[in-house]
């Protein structure tokens, strides 16, 4: 009799069996042939199927317990599919093996080709790692890994912090200063052989001496952590010049147009106090400082640009008072209720924006509106203070799905908005800005 294997077959099915009383295993497997015995026509006959190896070999694993018999029934079949589920089904029609009743429940018909099909996908993944191991690179990835070899022999130890630097560190007059080792290596990759790094938030006396005698621009991470050590650095050594990479990514990732292009950008270390608002020993401005500190607005209460701040000075005549009324200082000595009421939202903006923020609800977007509540753009949330500053004003309103913090307020009070509507907000009051939750609308 011609027998097949599990490994051989295509399907296997896969059934348990339940007798009330003890049998032995050649019972059942008379049972099977003998029941199903004309059952299903000559062709699917299963004492010829498996005479012709089209069934494997019938598996009866069994065990006794208080007087019932339980076990399983394993047929293994390189039928197609149709045909070994006729044939699986056939078994639950066996009712009584010997003198005691019987009962076959087929559980599944698993396709063995599935199994092998994943063992071909792991196996093959394997030789693919072992053959790109141990096969010689590509011309570009033996260019770029001695280019890196390189560059790790020309960074050097400077100082006595062994702080990280780029060969050029001495030789010239202007000096890169960059939060880490990797972001020197990153420099150093595109041809900046004039970096330094800090290795820490808190900032080495290597670079307080050589800002002394140097061109010092700091170049930082788009983050939060960048403005902290902007900070630092403008509080305790003498830079010129502030960089920063764009929102949300780090000097290490930056390519090389990128990097030029951010470099290209620098501002002085006094506008990045302006901007910042900050004073020389790092700390935030207080609330309560006079008008003329702080960034002057134009046109449509929009902050003047940089250069305008730069150009004009502070008692140039476009800046005197009509006769009669208050002058700055007068106007923030004043007490809160003396002062203008802040611009408020209508009725019919109100509505608009609350339409607009159940629209927004769990996409995690923001929706920005002109003067007269046209939409100009939907974006993310993590693209939201690129775009503002990307628009350079026009901006009436914003709404937001999330929370408002101190940076996005500070960003809208540059950048002149009105109104900021959202889910919830870590600030409680703003002095430019009408900040607006849910709940208010």
């Amino acid at each position: 009799m011609a027998k097949i294997s599990p490994v051989a077959s295509k399907y296997i099915v896969h059934s348990t069996i339940t007798i009330d009383g003890i049998v032995d295993r050649p019972d059942v497997i008379g049972a099977i042939f003998g029941q199903t015995e004309g059952l299903l026509g000559n062709d699917l006959e299963l004492r010829e199927l498996q005479r012709s190896g089209r069934i494997g070999r019938i598996e009866v694993n069994m065990s006794t317990s208080s007087g019932k018999t339980q076990g399983e029934i394993i047929i293994p079949s390189s039928l197609d599919k149709t045909e070994t589920a006729i044939v699986a089904a056939a078994l639950e029609i066996i009712q009584r093996i010997g003198p005691c009743n019987a009962k076959i429940h087929v559980d599944k018909i698993e396709d063995v080709r599935t199994s092998k099909r994943q063992f071909v996908v792991q196996r093959a993944k394997e030789l693919l790692r072992i053959l790109t191991e141990n096969t010689l690179p590509d011309s570009q990835e033996i260019s770029d890994e001695v280019s890196q070899s390189v560059r790790m022999q020309e960074v050097v130890e400077y100082g006595p912090e062994k702080l990280t630097a780029g060969p050029a560190i001495e030789e010239g007059d202007e000096i890169v200063i960059v939060e880490g080792r990797a972001d020197v290596l990153n420099l150093l990759k595109h041809g900046f052989k004039n970096a330094i790094a800090m290795n820490g938030t808190s900032c080495p006396a290597t670079i307080k001496e050589l800002t002394k005698h140097k061109t010092a621009t700091v170049f930082v991470d788009g983050d939060r952590g960048g403005n902290l050590i902007i900070r630092e650095l403008i509080s305790t050594t003498e830079i010129d010049f502030v960089c920063k990479a764009p929102d949300g990514k780090e000097v290490e990732e930056l390519t090389k147009k990128e990097i030029h292009k951010a470099l290209r950008g620098k501002i002085t270390a006094e506008q990045a106090k302006l901007d910042m608002g900050i004073d020389d020993d790092g700390s935030l401005k207080n609330d309560d400082i006079s008008l003329s500190q702080r960034p002057r607005l134009g046109n449509n209460n929009r902050p003047a640009r940089p250069q305008q701040l730069q150009r004009r000075p502070e008692n140039s005549r476009s800046f005197q008072q009509p006769r009669g009324s208050p002058s700055p200082r007068e106007r923030e000595s004043a007490p809160a209720a003396s002062r203008p009421p802040r611009d408020r939202l209508s009725v019919d903006e109100k509505k608009k924006l609350k339409q607009t923020m159940e629209d927004l609800l769990g996409t995690r977007g923001a929706c920005i509106f002109d003067e007269k509540l046209n939409v100009l753009g939907k974006v993310p949330m993590s693209e939201l203070e690129t775009t503002i500053k990307s628009l350079k004003g026009g901006i009436y309103a914003i709404a937001v799905d999330g929370t408002v913090d101190e940076d996005l307020v500070n960003t809208a009070e540059k950048y002149g908005i009105s109104h900021v509507a959202a889910s919830d907000s870590k600030v409680k009051d703003s002095r430019r800005v009408n900040i607006v939750t849910d709940g208010q609308l």
